[in-house]
């Protein structure tokens, strides 16, 4: 039977492990993301065709595949071996990381030039440029797709459980084995992961009004939006009434 004992000796350790290959995981993913998402957007390309090269790569390849890759082909190819929860966070770090760079990319192109062009007047190197101009604006715009990438991150976790990593999926199935019991164990995971999920959407929303409130560009309230909307109405009925006065 489910009991407290159980959630304490098989579910905690498991979130526990859980949270730390997110968190590695996340990291280094974030670290993939802006340095191949820049070097896509360098001048040079050869710089280019190396990075647009990691990205198919890892676009292409399954995570799942990639990990079993790092755990149990690398010790027979190089004759050492990775600690498994270092395989699933190298895995997931390096795919994730991949897709992540499209989103950076894609967030510094649509940089308006001018603003580049006033970077390059004040005889800034390119990484002033990227530091001072480009990724502060471009920054805002890359938190909501990140958001939704961290999610299917914190998702894709459950995978390093096929190579005995002891996160909560593990434990859960475990616990399966030893209780004989399915639909409380998995009703559990599912409820975990979706309050991780919950967790992280919304720091996520938090860091983005705080970003757009360093640019200026603050979201409105919703009664905020409403008064705009009325008062907007308001100054066209008015300004209708002036050319209708004209007119006449």
């Amino acid at each position: 039977m489910m009991s407290w004992e159980f959630f304490r000796e098989w579910f905690l350790p498991g979130i526990w492990v859980t949270i730390q290959v997110l968190v590695y995981s996340t990291v280094l993913a974030a670290i993939v993301a802006f340095t191949i998402g820049t070097l896509r957007t360098s001048r040079f390309w050869i710089v280019r065709f190396l990075a647009g090269t990691y990205f198919e790569i890892f676009r292409g390849m399954s995570a799942l595949i990639f990990m079993f890759w790092m755990a149990f082909a690398v010790p027979l190819m190089l004759g050492w071996q990775f600690v498994p929860l270092w395989s699933g966070t190298l895995a997931l770090g390096m795919t994730y990381g991949a897709y992540g760079s499209e989103i950076v990319r894609g967030a510094l192109a649509a940089v308006p030039a001018a603003q580049r062009e006033a970077g390059i007047a004040l005889s800034f190197t390119r990484m002033q440029r990227l530091r001072r101009i480009e990724v502060p604006q471009a920054w805002p715009e890359m938190i909501p797709p990140f958001n939704n990438l961290l999610i299917e991150l914190m998702k894709g976790t459950a995978l390093v459980s096929v190579i005995a990593v002891a996160d909560m999926t593990f434990a859960g199935n475990l616990l399966r084995l030893a209780t004989n019991e399915s639909a409380p164990i998995y009703t559990l995971l599912l409820v975990l992961y979706f309050l991780l999920a919950f967790i992280l959407t919304r720091l996520m929303r938090m860091l983005e009004r705080r970003a757009k409130a360093g640019v200026g560009r603050a979201p409105e309230k919703k009664n905020g939006i409403l008064t705009r909307k009325l008062s907007g109405r308001g100054e066209s009925a008015q300004a209708s009434a002036q050319t209708a006065g004209g007119v006449g």
